[in-house]
């Protein structure tokens, strides 16, 4: 790989040999095992889930956890980051996950080649299934992404902007239900 970053870095217009360039090869390789770990199916969180009511609580109300997730581009190879809203409603016979686990899931899946729909779509479906095992389902899930795409800001049309998804299931399709995230989360 080393020899291929040498080929690109050639192929710019750069001298690969020229001093401030002579370890980055050897760092880009680096840096796309870290990036790119999402291919690695032995680097995937494990995710730790409890009985909701093991600690004598049951929960059936709607929990929300935010913040950051950075992605690359499948189309351009560049980054497209912002900001994520996740929210499930646990069974009361079902599990709840902890909370660390989500954004260790988001940053698995973000770190591979991706469009933000997919994305958004693999996070729920992957913490959906992992919420039922050998348990009720949760009563519903929403994930809302707001992404800001450098394939369109610093290349191409070359416009501010971000890109909102979401993804839902179960009850966040109801009007009333969903209304209630939404609020939350401005």
């Amino acid at each position: 790989m080393e020899n291929v970053i040498k080929e690109i870095l050639t192929h710019i217009g750069e001298n690969p040999n020229r001093e401030g360039l002579k370890g980055t090869p050897k760092r880009v390789v680096k840096m796309w095992k870290e990036i790119f770990r999402g291919y690695d199916p032995k680097q995937k969180p494990r995710v730790a889930i409890f009985k909701n009511g093991a600690d004598g609580l049951i929960y059936d109300q709607m929990i929300i956890d935010s913040g950051n997730f950075y992605s690359h581009c499948e189309h351009h190879m560049v980054p497209f980051f912002g900001k994520y809203w996740f929210a499930y409603v646990p069974s009361k016979k079902g599990n709840i996950i902890g909370l660390s686990k989500v954004a260790r899931i988001i940053d698995y899946h973000a770190a591979k080649l991706q469009i933000q729909e997919r994305l958004s779509s693999d996070i729920v479906e992957d913490l959906w299934n992992e919420l039922s095992k050998d348990a009720t389902p949760p009563l519903g899930m929403c994930l809302v992404m707001e992404g800001e795409h450098l394939c369109k800001t610093m290349r191409g049309v070359k416009k501010q902007g971000k890109m909102k998804t979401s993804f839902i299931k179960g009850i966040f399709n109801e009007h009333q239900v969903r209304e209630e995230f939404l609020n939350l989360i401005k």
